[in-house]
């Protein structure tokens, strides 16, 4: 696993965290405005640790295609970014 790979595994465990920690939150009956700045507070983590398996996909897989003479590879990488594009975008 290499730095960006932990990286995203940290932030995915810290939001994991606070979304159960949002749950207990719920379920004691907390005041609404602290379980959506948790919930808030969870989606940056979600987002962040998205970025960063992003970069690591750019920086890994897509490079490692286009470092060979296979166009048809580097058209799917192309095509793959495009599409996570269009969702991250939405």
């Amino acid at each position: 696993m290499n730095k960006l790979q932990k990286d995203g595994r940290k932030y995915l465990k810290i939001a994991q965290g606070n979304l159960e920690a949002s749950l207990q939150m719920l379920e004691d009956d907390r005041y609404c405005i602290d379980i959506s700045n948790q919930i808030l507070a969870t989606i940056a983590l979600l987002k962040k640790a998205n970025s960063t398996i992003i970069k690591n996909h750019l920086e890994h897989c897509v490079m490692e295609a286009f470092n060979t003479d296979d166009e048809q590879l580097k058209k799917e990488k192309i095509e793959e970014v495009e599409l996570l594009l269009k969702k991250v975008t939405a």
